[in-house]
């Protein structure tokens, strides 16, 4: 599956292999990403996130296939393309012995910031991640937020057009958390931001596209809420009454559109009933006509929408379901 928006191609991922003896960690991933968009890798453990991210960055090298940054191939090209990116791995590269800003000075070098930019850089990278008032303390006496803003700040040094970041927020407590969406956000109003997690809200509140990656495939890619409309083509219908379970599953089967009905007595003694509703249909009215003519009173009548957390879990155990089907 591709992801095209119709614009230009920032990013293009084309038959991305990668194998680890018999592991097949990536498996033919192909996908291209626009400028100016949050775009989240979601995924279990283990799905192929993290080997995905060190390909594009030019840290590992792909079995089959070819990653373009802004047209230049990662591996025949590495310096021009890495030029484009910015990349904070789970763990950051930090030198703990360093002051701030002995760090992001000896980063900035690396990166061949110019001495003349240098300065003014690093002060706008300093104040973009509000590491302004611990510039001049050890990186080891540094809370794990704080570092994670240093691992951030050194991603972004030298503004590339592309921010990597591989499991942002992961250890970090609520209120860090919170700090370091905000600062993505921030960060979107210049650069294409590409994050991986496993971590639904995560992705839902910062992400405007999102791929879902499962063991090594893309098996689907769209906007959060173009994803759960897909899952709802066929939508499902809840109901509670207060008669037997039999009553209800005679007056269901006069309504057409119904796929399949789940049915359950509560422990206040009513009926509940989950109906799997065929595509295209919309059964409430008629549900509540059926058990009207039946002078039955319905306690409850409401549609379910499906929630992301429940097409991540369909898509990836779908996935898991195939795979094991294939090696059986």
């Amino acid at each position: 599956m591709i992801l095209e928006q119709g614009g230009k191609n920032l990013i293009e991922v084309k038959n991305l292999v990668k194998k680890y003896g018999d592991h097949l960690a990536v498996d033919h991933l192909d996908f291209r990403l626009e400028p100016g968009k949050i775009y989240g890798f979601l995924g279990p453990n283990g799905a192929g996130k993290s080997t995905t991210m060190n390909i594009m960055t030019g840290y590992l090298g792909a079995t089959e296939g070819e990653v373009l940054i802004d047209g230049c191939d990662i591996l025949k090209e590495p310096e021009e393309a890495k030029r484009h990116i910015g990349y904070l791995p789970e763990l950051p590269p930090l030198y703990t012995d360093m002051k701030v800003s002995e760090y992001l000075e000896f980063v900035a070098e690396l990166k061949g910031i110019s001495k003349i930019r240098r300065e003014s850089d690093i002060e706008e990278v300093m104040k973009l991640t509000k590491l302004v008032d611990v510039e001049g303390r050890l990186i080891r006496n540094l809370s794990k937020g704080y570092r994670q803003r240093v691992g951030l700040a050194q991603a972004i040094l030298g503004f590339p057009d592309i921010i990597i970041l591989d499991e942002p927020t992961v250890g970090l407590d609520p209120k860090q958390i919170i700090e370091i969406r905000e600062l993505i956000r921030n960060l979107s109003k210049k650069h294409t931001v590409i994050l991986s997690s496993h971590i639904l809200a995560e992705v839902r509140e910062v992400c405007d596209y999102i791929l879902i990656i499962s063991k090594g495939k893309l098996v689907a890619s769209d906007t959060p809420e173009k994803l759960e409309r897909l899952m709802n083509e066929s939508e499902s219908v809840e109901l509670e009454s207060k008669i037997h379970p039999n009553m209800v599953r005679e007056i269901l089967s006069s309504v057409e559109g119904i796929d399949a009905v789940e049915i359950e007595k509560t422990e206040n003694e009513t009926t509940y009933a989950k109906i799997e509703v065929k595509a295209g249909y919309d059964i409430r009215e008629a549900v509540f006509l059926a058990f009207a003519e039946k002078k039955v009173p319905l306690l409850m009548l409401k549609t379910v929408k499906v929630s992301l957390e429940e097409v991540f879990m369909e898509l990836t155990q779908r996935e898991e379901d195939v795979n094991h089907a294939g090696n059986l």
